[in-house]
Parts: C-alpha cells; structure tokens; sequence
C-alpha cells in the first residue's frame, strides 16, 4: 500500500510549511490528485488520519481535488478525456493514446492557526 507513504510525504510538506509559516496547528489539508495518479483516495484517506496522530495536524480535514485524465489521440490529434490507462479515444477508437493530464499530486494548500 503506496499509500501510507504517500502519507508520510504528506506530513513532512505539511510540519515544513506549518513551522515556516508559524501555524501552531493544521486544520485543513487539501491535496490535487490526478485521476490517473494511481492514487486509491479511501486508503489515503485513512493513511492521512494514521500519519497525522501526535503532530500538529491531527485531526486535521483532508480536502481532495481530483483532476481529470487527460490523452493526446494520434488517431485524431486531438487531446481526448480518458478514466483510466488503457481505454480507447472517446472520438475514434484509436489505442494509441499518449497520457498527458491526470497523473500529478501535489499538496495544494493548508489552512493553519
């Protein structure tokens, strides 16, 4: 379960921001996690709240934009919506899709006190 680490990486951006922007407690995280990031969102969720215990997130809310995934077509030029790796161009069918949006995660803010 990539996940937990996920998590952990998470806590270290979340302690390095909060002491350099001197937040005594993290309320709210919100994360970007592209929808073809290879990211399960329940089981980080339940990372995110494991990792969290004992630092100043605790018990902190975790926010999840999720961003849509995105494929260039060589069929048809065009860059085409697609939900997971593997599936065909909506627009002609074609397999030969190249992944260009949806793959990203990045801590996109925190909301401190």
């Amino acid at each position: 379960m990539h996940e937990m680490s996920i998590a952990e990486s998470v806590l270290g951006i979340v302690e390095d921001t909060a002491r350099r922007e001197g937040f005594s407690r993290v309320k709210e995280v919100r994360l970007e996690i592209g929808r073809l990031a290879a990211v399960e969102v329940e089981a980080l969720r339940f990372c995110f709240d494991v990792v969290m215990r004992g630092s100043l997130a605790e018990g902190a809310c975790l926010a999840i934009d999720e961003t849509p995934g995105t494929a260039w077509c060589f069929g048809c030029g065009t860059t085409v919506p697609v939900q997971a790796r593997g599936d065909l161009c909506p627009r002609c069918g074609s397999a030969q899709l190249q992944v260009n949006g949806g793959t990203e995660m990045r801590v996109k803010d925190l909301l401190g006190t």
